[in-house]
């Protein structure tokens, strides 16, 4: 992904934050999924459990490594020049362990399902889905209404990057063609274009044609 920067005559160039807002309209299209998902699955059916477990880790490894950029990256930026708003960078951090506690529970309640997919196990996936979106999306909408503005003004379009990049460093290399499609299902074709724009020729073709494939197959095999 990347960042441009925009000058207007009113104000200072500001770094384009927006590929964030793209990457938020996954986290919510899936945890909102989800619940109705797992709980379709019938009691003992682990092949299913295990085709929705799967996709559930992927979905929860995203949002950490998401989490972990922002706690490597960003909160130290904007606490270094952005003394006044330190309250509102700490908050954003403990919403973080709100969530990784959400997440921790959630990965155990998926092994128990992924191996016995009884219906008190299948309630207690689906319910533990419900309660790390309700944290999420509430840390989401203040992230983009109160940090998005900040980060736009104080950091540089390399460092903005360096958010990002700090994930999909430490993701796997077979994720990523999944990853890239989860994003271009919510991006509008204006959002697409530049996306993609970004990719060197040959793995830009790839998007288009081998990952956009997999990409259907898998969400054909996730959503039923």
């Amino acid at each position: 992904m990347t960042e441009t920067r925009s000058t207007t005559q009113t104000g200072p160039a500001l770094t384009d934050v927006h590929d964030m807002v793209v990457v938020h309209r996954v986290f919510r299209r899936e945890l909102g999924l989800a619940p109705r998902l797992v709980r379709a699955v019938p009691a003992g059916d682990t092949a299913r459990a295990a085709v929705l477990t799967a996709h559930l880790r992927l979905c929860l490894d995203g949002l950490h490594l998401h989490h972990t950029g922002e706690d490597a990256v960003l909160w130290p930026k904007l606490l270094e020049r952005t003394a006044p708003d330190a309250d509102l960078v700490h908050r954003m951090e403990a919403q973080h362990e709100q969530v990784h506690g959400c997440l921790d529970r959630l990965r155990a309640a998926l092994d128990r399902w992924e191996a016995e997919a009884r219906p008190a196990v299948t309630e207690e996936v689906a319910a533990g889905i419900e309660a790390l979106s309700a944290v999420v999306l509430a840390h989401l909408a203040e992230e983009e209404r109160e940090i998005l503005p900040l980060a736009a003004r104080h950091l540089t379009e390399a460092e903005w990057e360096a958010v990002g990049q700090h994930g999909m460093a430490h993701m796997q290399r077979s994720q990523l063609p999944i990853m890239f499609g989860m994003v271009l299902e919510e991006c509008s074709p204006e959002e697409r274009t530049r996306m993609l724009g970004v990719l060197p020729a040959p793995l830009r073709l790839l998007a288009r044609t081998l990952f956009a494939w997999q990409y259907r197959r898998y969400v054909a095999r996730v959503r039923g």
